[in-house]
């Protein structure tokens, strides 16, 4: 079964220093082995002047759970958590079954 890994990244205390990182972060994500898609999104600010509920998205796509549970055990995903952890932000990951268009 399709599954995807979404990352939910909650705002950063420093958006301009999270965005520097993110860069290498991103490429890392793109690194993991058995990845067949990645899209990563900025939320945009809300009209009301309101914080935004997250800062980015992070989809990871794979053709099977066994490859995505693979591939968060890897030494490229060691790296990514740990600058993804180490940038002081939150997150929240989900594991999703996608089903066919």
């Amino acid at each position: 079964m399709p599954t995807k890994i979404t990352l939910i990244i909650d705002n950063p205390a420093d958006p301009t220093a999270f965005e520097s990182t993110y860069a290498r972060i991103d490429d890392l994500a793109r690194q993991l082995p058995a990845l067949r898609r990645a899209e990563s999104a900025k939320v945009w600010p809300k009209e009301d002047g309101t914080p935004t509920p997250a800062h980015r998205t992070l989809d990871l796509y794979f053709d099977s759970y066994e490859d995505a549970s693979a591939a968060v055990t890897t030494a490229t995903a060691q790296e990514f958590f740990g600058l993804l952890v180490g940038s002081g932000v939150t997150f929240t990951g989900l594991f999703s079954d996608v089903a066919p268009a």
